[in-house]
C-alpha cells in the first residue's frame, strides 16, 4: 500500500518560511520521481516542483528562487524549503507520485500566509 504523509504546514506571516515534509513508502519513492502540487479553494490542483530519484528538480515560474525541492532518499522522504512567502501562496500543499500509470496522493496539508 502506498502511503504519503505530508507534515510542517502552518500559519506564517509574508516574507517567513516553511519547510514541508512528506514522507512515503519506500517501495515508490526510491523508483520514481517527487511532486508538490498545491490547490486553491476553487481553483485547480497547480503542480509547483519536482524532483527526480537523481536529484535532478524542476519549479513553477511562480516559485522559482524562493523554493526549493529536495529528497533524502535514505529517509524516503521528500522536503518544500518555502522562503519568502506570499499571501498568494496560501494553498493546500500535495505530495504527489506518479506510479504504474496512476497518481498518489498525500492528504494535503495548509499553509496559509498571513499577517
Amino acid at each position: 500500500q502506498v502511503q504519503l504523509v505530508e507534515s510542517g504546514g502552518g500559519l506564517v506571516q509574508p516574507g517567513g518560511s516553511l519547510r514541508l515534509s512528506c514522507a512515503a513508502s519506500a517501495r515508490i519513492f526510491s523508483n520514481n520521481a517527487m511532486n508538490w502540487y498545491r490547490q486553491i479553494p476553487g481553483k485547480e490542483r497547480e503542480f509547483v516542483a519536482a524532483v527526480t530519484r537523481f536529484g535532478n528538480t524542476n519549479y513553477a515560474d511562480s516559485v522559482k528562487g524562493r523554493f526549493t525541492i529536495s529528497r533524502d532518499n535514505g529517509k524516503s522522504t521528500v522536503y518544500l524549503q518555502m522562503n519568502s512567502l506570499k499571501p498568494e501562496d496560501t494553498a493546500v500543499y500535495y505530495c504527489n507520485v506518479y506510479s504504474g500509470s496512476r497518481d498518489y496522493w498525500g492528504q494535503g496539508i495548509q499553509v496559509t500566509v498571513s499577517s
